[in-house]
C-alpha cells in the first residue's frame, strides 16, 4: 500500500564491473536488498548480450526493462510490480581511441499512478571527453516525460564539471540523506565517491545507503548505492 505523502520505491545503482568478480556474492547482494529497480552499469554488451542480461536478470529475481548492447553496458531491470509503458537507449558520440559509453532510460508506472523515469548511465574515464557526455545525459534527464530517477558511475567526484551536468535541477540522494561522505569505489580501498544516485525534487529520499558487507566485496569493484524513495502519485 502506498504510503502517506507517496508511492515506495526501492532503487540499487551498481556498477558490476562486467560480472568479473563472484557473481554468485552478486545475485545475493542484491536479492539481499529486495530492490524494485536496478540500474546496472558494466552489464552485457556483447556477444549473446540478451541472453546473458536475461540471466542476469533472472539471477537478481528481476527482468529485463531496457538497455545492453544499444546503451553499451548500461542495464534496466525491474521487479514485476514495475510496469515499463517505454524505453529508449543513446550512445555518446565516439572519441577517437576512447570506449564508447551510452544510456539508457525507460518509462514506468507503479502502484496504478505513480510514474517514473529511471535513466542509467557510465561516463568515461576521459576527463576531456566526460563533460560532453555528462550534458547529453543531462538534457535527456531534463526532458523525461515522468519525475526523474537516475542512476550513474560517473568516474567523478562530486563538484567535477561532468558531475554538476548531470545533477543540475535534481537531488543527490546522498546529500539529501546527509550520507554525501559515504565512499563507492573502490571496494578494495575505498576513497571516492564515483557512483550516485539523483532523484527529481518531486521525489522524496527516505533513506540512502552504499552496502559495504563481505559479500559486496567480493561481488564487485564498486559498492552498489542503495536507495528508498516516496514517489508522487498523479492527480
Amino acid at each position: 500500500m502506498p504510503r502517506s505523502g507517496g508511492v515506495p520505491l526501492r532503487v540499487v545503482s551498481y556498477n558490476i564491473h562486467g560480472q568479473r568478480d563472484d557473481t554468485a556474492a552478486l545475485a545475493a547482494v542484491v536479492r539481499e536488498a529486495a530492490p524494485d529497480v536496478v540500474i546496472v552499469q558494466e552489464g552485457p554488451r556483447r556477444l549473446r548480450w540478451r541472453a546473458k542480461s536475461a540471466a542476469l536478470a533472472a539471477s537478481f529475481g528481476l527482468v529485463v526493462a531496457a538497455g545492453g548492447l544499444p546503451s553499451l553496458g548500461n542495464l534496466l531491470l525491474t521487479s514485476l510490480r514495475v510496469r515499463v509503458t517505454g524505453t529508449r537507449c543513446r550512445r555518446f558520440p565516439l572519441t577517437p581511441g576512447r570506449h564508447l559509453r551510452g544510456a539508457a532510460y525507460a518509462d514506468c508506472v507503479v502502484a496504478g499512478s505513480a510514474r517514473f523515469t529511471v535513466a542509467g548511465s557510465h561516463l568515461s574515464t576521459d576527463p576531456a571527453e566526460r563533460p560532453g557526455q555528462a550534458e547529453l545525459f543531462g538534457r535527456d534527464l531534463a526532458a523525461a516525460p515522468h519525475p526523474v530517477i537516475a542512476g550513474a558511475d560517473l568516474n567523478e567526484e562530486p563538484g567535477g564539471p561532468a558531475w554538476t551536468a548531470v545533477a543540475r535541477g535534481l537531488t543527490d540522494a546522498a546529500v539529501a540523506a546527509d550520507r554525501g561522505e559515504r565512499f563507492t569505489y573502490s571496494c578494495a580501498d575505498p576513497r571516492r565517491r564515483l557512483d550516485a544516485l539523483f532523484v527529481d525534487p518531486r521525489i522524496t529520499v527516505v533513506d540512502y545507503d552504499v552496502v559495504d558487507t563481505p559479500l559486496t566485496r567480493r561481488a564487485s569493484d564498486h559498492f552498489p548505492v542503495l536507495v528508498d524513495l516516496l514517489l508522487p502519485t498523479a492527480g
